[in-house]
């Protein structure tokens, strides 16, 4: 089978954007070539509608099958009457009205779940709705086909930082995602990249399903490490994640990591592979 090939970028932050970061990005990500372009969130600033516009007109540049979600950036923080009646209004009417994107085809199938919520504007949930969608998009698919479920907030923390605050339902979202055996979850939110097993931090949960964050791409808002973003190749026999880092030039690989199928867990390879 051959290996999907996936840009996993998040927290564009339109408003904050250095443009050399951008043009280069974008340079980058057509000279890998992708099936598939993941945008996990915080397109913009301050979710207003110039920011969305700049976001509209780099994602179009990007000419890939693509699965965008909003972050809790993309609701409006200062204008209150918008935060709370029409809070996704400006992101669907220039990015998407989907809200849950979905797409599948005979070897992937990717669902973007919407973690933004109006009452908690820096933390993120999953709905009960949202998981009974899940349900029915993932669970109806064969097990032979790799699963991913995308959110702007992450299922699990960085290695050190073990206080920061999950998306919230996690754990029953997990049980979910677990009998639909989905394969990988895709997040950004903490301008941070980094990878691992969800079960060392959800003690019920059996299976075995590999967590991928994505730094910061373009914004300026950097929080200790470069801008990056992830390239991912994935089937239901390996994940090869490198994470892209800018060094004020261009985008170079920075760090490598190989998961491998062994019968029904994902096992880290320490010395990863060339992808």
């Amino acid at each position: 089978m051959i290996l999907k090939k996936i840009v996993h970028i998040s927290d564009l932050h339109f408003g904050t954007v250095e443009n050399k970061i951008a043009e280069n990005i974008i340079r980058d990500i057509k000279n890998l070539n992708p099936d598939l372009l993941i945008i996990s969130g915080d397109l913009t600033q301050r979710a207003r509608k110039t920011q969305f516009r700049k976001a509209k007109e780099f994602i179009d540049k990007l000419n890939y099958i693509k699965i965008i979600i909003p972050g809790n950036h993309d609701v409006p923080l200062y204008n209150v009457f918008a935060r709370f009646l029409r809070p996704l209004t400006n992101y669907k009417n220039i990015i998407t009205k989907d809200l849950s994107p979905f797409y599948h085809d005979e070897t992937i199938a990717i669902l973007g779940i919407n973690t933004a919520r109006s009452l908690t504007w820096k933390s993120g949930r999953i709905s009960e709705e949202q998981i009974e969608n899940l349900k029915e998009k993932l669970c109806s698919i064969d097990n032979s086909v790799f699963k991913i479920i995308v959110t702007h907030h992450p299922f699990i923390p960085p290695a050190g930082d073990l206080g920061i605050k999950l998306v919230g339902r996690s754990a029953m979202a997990l049980q979910i995602i677990d009998k639909c055996s989905v394969d990988l979850l895709l997040a950004g939110h903490l301008h941070q990249g980094y990878s691992g097993d969800v079960r060392p931090f959800y003690p019920s949960q059996n299976s075995s399903i590999i967590s991928v964050q994505a730094g910061t791409a373009i914004s300026n808002r950097v929080r200790g490490e470069p801008n990056a973003f992830n390239y991912i190749k994935a089937d239901k026999k390996e994940i090869l994640i490198s994470i892209r880092e800018w060094d004020g030039d261009v985008f170079e690989e920075a760090q490598r990591t190989r998961y491998h199928k062994h019968k029904k867990e994902w096992v880290k390879d320490e010395a990863g592979l060339i992808i």
